[in-house]
């Protein structure tokens, strides 16, 4: 780091860990309901020896492991939190470290880097051993001769939400439930660092902004009313990504996500008790999460949501990203008819840059690159400190 901040690591352990596929019963203490699993309707693509079909509730990293917070130096405790949410089939905190530093060092918070399920330092290491999953890739392209960016930095989760795309659904709950989690253990004073008192926005990249916007618009236990959400090449259904990168997953994955998500999802959700009680079934979470997977689907309950807390969003796109483009983010975050008062910023570098890695390091262009970096986080810190204004007035 440097002399005005420094990076702190604490412990978590999940205790949502256990809605994961990989046992034949499951219960939900909200509802004392229990159901009998309907993961085994879904068969694997590929092999249990490849070390990346394991269960999902097995996988101790997932369960166990650590966060980290970028802290001001001189600060022995806080209570301005901004929790940050990373981008999809991400394995290292290293681009993201500039990042958390700069919105630190502009607005006086802590900036908590939070892993989502199976991302991060909580995914098993063999999936991002080079060589296995080079192998992978290889039997992979072998079996989908037609298949596009298959890689081995994307193969171990391709092949796992190909073969189960429910996944998709249950790691996005597990992510939501842990952050929750960890704010209710700061609320209890439990926390080493964070204040009991403290008040907290997030900031949002990429698929990260999925996970801030289902918090922000279930809103549970109203512990997000006054939280600012900034979203970062971020913010449009999931129908309206366009996630195929050697970066983040190969088509033949995305296809069955598709498939699965949003053209077949009703007929799956009738089969899959357990599943359509957390999307259908009295769970707020898993209701707004069912209106992010498909434009039309609940857009109304979705933009109403949306309307209410319209002061509360700010998004910056960028003009050449195609993962995620500034027009998909304009039509869900505005709404179907530009009704929508959520400010959403276009922005463009004159530069080569991609969706994945839109400030890279070690690279030609670098006094062009920082420009680029601080018009970007002096608008991401103007807007995290307007709101301080306005609660002080």
């Amino acid at each position: 780091m440097n002399n005005k901040t420094e990076l702190k690591e604490y412990k978590f352990e999940s205790l949502s860990y256990n809605i994961l596929p990989g046992i034949s019963e499951y219960h939900c203490v909200k509802h004392n309901l229990n159901f009998n699993s309907a993961h085994a309707l879904h068969n694997d693509v590929g092999t249990i020896k490849d070390n990346v079909h394991i269960k999902d509730i097995s996988v101790e990293e997932n369960r166990f492991f650590k966060y980290h917070i970028v802290k001001p130096t001189a600060a022995k405790n806080t209570k301005k939190v901004i929790f940050l949410f990373h981008g999809f089939n991400e394995k290292d905190w290293t681009k993201y470290i500039p990042w958390a530093k700069r919105i630190c060092e502009g607005t006086a918070s802590s900036i908590v880097l939070f892993p989502l399920a199976f991302h991060m330092q909580r995914a098993p290491k063999n999936w991002s051993s080079k060589r296995e999953m080079y192998l992978l890739s290889e039997k992979r392209k072998k079996r989908y001769p037609n298949i596009v960016h298959s890689t081995l930095s994307n193969v171990a989760i391709s092949m796992r939400l190909h073969a189960k795309p429910q996944r998709f659904i249950w790691s996005g709950l597990q992510s939501y439930y842990d952050v929750i989690q960890l704010i209710e253990e700061c609320k209890e004073g439990k926390h080493l660092y964070i204040d009991k008192d403290f008040q907290f926005d997030i900031f949002a990249y990429s698929i990260g902004g999925f996970l801030a916007q289902i918090l922000k618009l279930t809103n549970h236990n109203k512990y997000f009313s006054n939280s600012k959400v900034c979203l970062f090449c971020s913010g449009p259904i999931f129908n309206r990504l366009s996630p195929v990168s050697k970066f983040i997953l190969d088509s033949e994955t995305n296809v069955a996500l598709y498939s699965f998500l949003v053209e077949h999802f009703d007929k799956f959700l009738q089969k899959d008790h357990l599943l359509n009680h957390y999307i259908k079934e009295d769970h707020l979470e898993g209701k707004v999460f069912y209106s992010m997977l498909d434009y039309q689907r609940n857009r109304d309950f979705r933009e109403e949501l949306l309307r209410k807390y319209e002061n509360d969003f700010y998004a910056i796109t960028l003009k050449k990203d195609t993962i995620i483009p500034s027009f998909e983010v304009i039509n869900t975050l505005k709404g179907a008819y530009r009704d929508i008062n959520i400010k959403v910023d276009e922005l463009d570098f004159n530069r080569i840059y991609a969706h994945e890695n839109p400030f890279p390091l070690n690279m030609e262009k670098t006094e062009l690159i920082k420009k680029d970096f601080e018009m970007v986080f002096s608008k991401v810190c103007d807007f995290y400190n307007e709101q301080q204004l306005v609660q002080k007035t």
